[in-house]
């Protein structure tokens, strides 16, 4: 993807800081923006079809939330 194809978006520094953590503590992903548009991938993809996460992939996400201090 280009630059050119890309926004930016502001978040409160403290979920910043929190995104940031989390991926420097677990890996996975290679930055807090990768992190982010992984997110809303997931969550947007949701809405627009009937797609039915599997276990292993809902346990990975709620780890993740668990890790942002969602839930």
């Amino acid at each position: 993807m280009r630059m050119s194809d890309k926004v930016q978006i502001s978040i409160a520094r403290e979920l910043y800081e929190k995104a940031k953590r989390f991926v420097e503590e677990q890996g996975g992903f290679s930055s807090v923006e990768e992190l982010v548009e992984f997110l809303l991938r997931e969550v947007l993809s949701e809405e627009e079809s009937s797609y039915t996460m599997s276990k292993e992939d809902e346990e990975k996400v709620k780890e993740r939330l668990r890790a942002l201090g969602y839930i």
